[in-house]
């Protein structure tokens, strides 16, 4: 070897005789961050960098091994880190008036109106436009009575009205055609009206009960809803007429088989029998349970044919009207 190699070889031992003088400081703080990983976490950095940081090393730091503990990079927890400061709020304006505090409690409830009493909904009774059992049971016993001209069919129509109203008048009842606990009561008890008259086939006219009854040797065998002057005055042809039927004995004069024209102009009359001048029985359309004539006694359509086709009021028939 020559004087300029040993030379060579002398400088470049001393060379790396100082750096490895230099890095061993570095080399000992780097053992000594591995081997407490928690002072070094737990020490709050001072400031910038170590100087050796800003000198590369040209030996890396070797990696830990298996058993050194797991560093860890902060003391505070990972959520505790991630969580978002909490908004401050708003300074008060002190212009502002106080905010009231939220209502805790529940308004008061409106107190529950107390239910109002109902009446219990008024009995059903057979009247105009019924139908059903008691129908036809009242039917029945109109019939049987012999009360107007009813068919026993269940269904309340204008024959059982008319029937209803005769037997209410003649009873001296409301004549509203309901049949209700007082014309019930009535019924079962079989009231019929008395005649005045004791022979003979005699037509009886009652003006206060506005009924018919046809009366054979004292019996009253039919009993009709009938409707007689109605006391009111009139004008025809000329002349002022009072609508009266009057009281007295008369008999039938004259008849006409069919429809028949007043002479007075008043109106048709169905089969008209007549007792006292142009005063006469006939059937009608319309018979209301009260006085509403120009002086004729009205019965119904099929209570005349009945007069004339069943009972039989020939002329010379007696009429007694009271």
């Amino acid at each position: 070897m020559t004087d300029r190699e040993k030379h060579s070889k002398g400088a470049g031992a001393s060379r790396r005789a100082r750096r490895g003088k230099a890095l061993a400081p570095l080399l000992a703080l780097a053992l000594a961050a591995c081997a407490w990983p928690g002072q070094a976490a737990e020490q709050p950095e001072a400031g910038p960098s170590a100087p050796a940081s800003a000198t590369p090393s040209a030996t890396p730091s070797p990696a830990p091994t298996p058993s050194d503990p797991t560093p860890r990079a902060s003391a505070t927890t990972p959520a505790e880190a991630s969580a978002p400061p909490e908004a401050s709020p708003p300074p008060a304006d002190a212009s502002a008036p106080p905010a009231e505090a939220p209502a805790t409690e529940a308004p008061p409830a409106e107190p529950t109106p107390t239910p109002t009493p109902t009446d219990p909904p008024a009995p059903s009774y057979p009247q105009r436009g019924s139908s059903g059992p008691e129908v036809l049971a009242l039917q029945q016993r109109l019939q049987e009575l012999g009360y107007g001209f009813v068919k026993a069919d269940g269904d309340y129509g204008s024959g059982t009205q008319q029937a209803v109203w005769a037997f209410q008048k003649a009873a001296g009842l409301r004549r509203d055609g309901v049949v209700g606990p007082k014309t019930q009561q009535l019924l079962d008890e079989g009231f019929r009206s008395q005649a005045r008259s004791s022979s003979g086939k005699v037509v009886e006219i009652d003006i206060d009960r506005q009924i018919l009854l046809a009366v054979e040797d004292g019996h009253v065998v039919r009993i009709i809803n009938a409707s007689s002057g109605n006391g009111k005055t009139f004008e025809a042809k000329g002349r002022s007429y009072r609508a009266v039927t009057n009281r007295g004995t008369f008999k039938v004069t004259s008849q006409e088989n069919g429809m028949h024209a007043s002479t007075l102009e008043l109106g048709d009359m169905w089969r008209p029998k007549y007792f006292n001048g142009a005063i006469a029985v006939h059937g009608s359309g319309s018979i209301p349970p009260y006085p509403a004539s120009h002086g004729c006694v009205r019965v119904s359509n099929g209570a005349m044919n009945w007069l004339w086709d069943t009972w039989g009021m020939p002329i010379g028939t007696p009429v007694l009207v009271y």
